[in-house]
């Protein structure tokens, strides 16, 4: 169960939780920010009725054109809302690209193609469907079904996942706090390596600009990679221990690095170069980068790089096809992007 206190004179006291007043207003919201249950994706449309006379709350895509179900759990018991989630899985892999674009037609009055590159930056990839997950959306989900949906998700390999969400009011004021019942990264990675190519050993990194944030240029010049603004982005750095290697990737360009971690995650303030001088002291392109660095919650946290080899944003290199992710560290298993990364900035 989600908490949350209010500090006051030094003690804290528990803000009082309160019901939603309607579960039609919290699916508007996650339709304008689907980051809100911890996906980065693109909504195509809700209230999507299938061939079964179902009616999925809220239907998605991922950068990678795999359709994302979203279904509150609204007034169903929550075996029903896992049975029902289920079988709009079965409906949406049977979905054509054809039938995915009609449906994203009617209920966007856009072609997927302009609003896919709207959203990601990048054209809509060749394959569409390939894989999808499923998210239920809950303020409360009872022991049982928690397990069935952990076995789903660990046993089977199903990308399935729960996100809860708890409001709390504090003098006429609502707060929205949400949680996962398992990381949502690591039931994708789960569920991909069932049908794709095993772990090459090498991790992808999403080390890119973000203007008021950080900047490549710092990172390449500097040896770090970079994130934060928050637990779900920053915490990823984490899965980086001292001698993995990964590829790093700069959104809308391409793959601009190859390199060895040094040394794990740390916050911004306390980052040092090898001959201890601090970020402070150096003349950053984006000196925002210290942004909130007393703030271990919001802070940017860096990993110390050994690049073999990195290069401007310019230079950046793709292809059509190449594997790119919205996460900022994952699992790179792709065959044709590993061979041409190998081929361009060794391994």
């Amino acid at each position: 169960m989600t908490t949350l206190y209010r500090i006051d004179g030094g003690r804290l006291k528990p803000v009082q939780r309160t019901a939603l007043a309607s579960e039609d207003q919290l699916e508007r919201w996650i339709a304008e920010n689907p980051g809100l249950v911890g996906l980065d994706v693109l909504v195509l449309g809700r209230q999507i009725i299938t061939d079964y006379n179902g009616r999925i709350d809220i239907l998605a895509m991922d950068r990678e054109g795999g359709l994302v179900v979203i279904e509150l759990k609204r007034d169903r018991t929550p075996r029903d809302i896992v049975a029902q989630i289920l079988d709009y899985a079965s409906w949406v892999s049977s979905l054509t690209t054809k039938r995915v674009y009609e449906i994203t037609l009617q209920k966007q009055q856009r072609r997927l193609e302009e609003i896919f590159r709207e959203r990601f930056d990048s054209p809509l990839p060749e394959t569409l469907n390939g894989t999808h997950s499923l998210m239920i959306v809950a303020s409360e989900f009872d022991a049982s079904s928690s397990r069935i949906v952990e076995y789903l998700a660990e046993e089977h390999g199903v990308s399935i996942n729960t996100a809860f969400f708890t409001v709390f009011e504090e003098n006429g004021t609502q707060l929205l706090a949400t949680d996962w019942l398992m990381d949502q990264q690591e039931v994708v990675e789960r569920a991909e390596s069932r049908k794709k190519a095993p772990w090459s050993g090498y991790y992808y990194v999403n080390a890119g600009d973000l203007a008021g944030y950080r900047s490549w240029e710092d990172m390449r010049r500097h040896g770090f990679v970079a994130a934060g603004g928050g637990p779900f982005y920053s915490k990823r750095l984490f899965q980086l221990s001292e001698g993995d290697q990964f590829y790093a990737y700069n959104k809308g360009a391409g793959y601009v690095g190859f390199g060895v971690v040094r040394e794990t995650a740390v916050m911004a303030r306390d980052y040092r170069l090898d001959d201890g001088t601090s970020l402070r002291d150096l003349q950053l392109k984006e000196p925002a980068l210290l942004h909130d660095s007393d703030n271990p919650e919001l802070c940017e946290y860096l990993v110390k790089v050994d690049w073999k080899k990195a290069v401007p944003t310019q230079d950046a290199m793709t292809f059509n096809g190449v594997f790119a992710n919205q996460n900022i560290v994952c699992k790179l298993r792709d065959p044709a992007t590993l061979d041409f990364l190998a081929e361009n900035f060794g391994s």
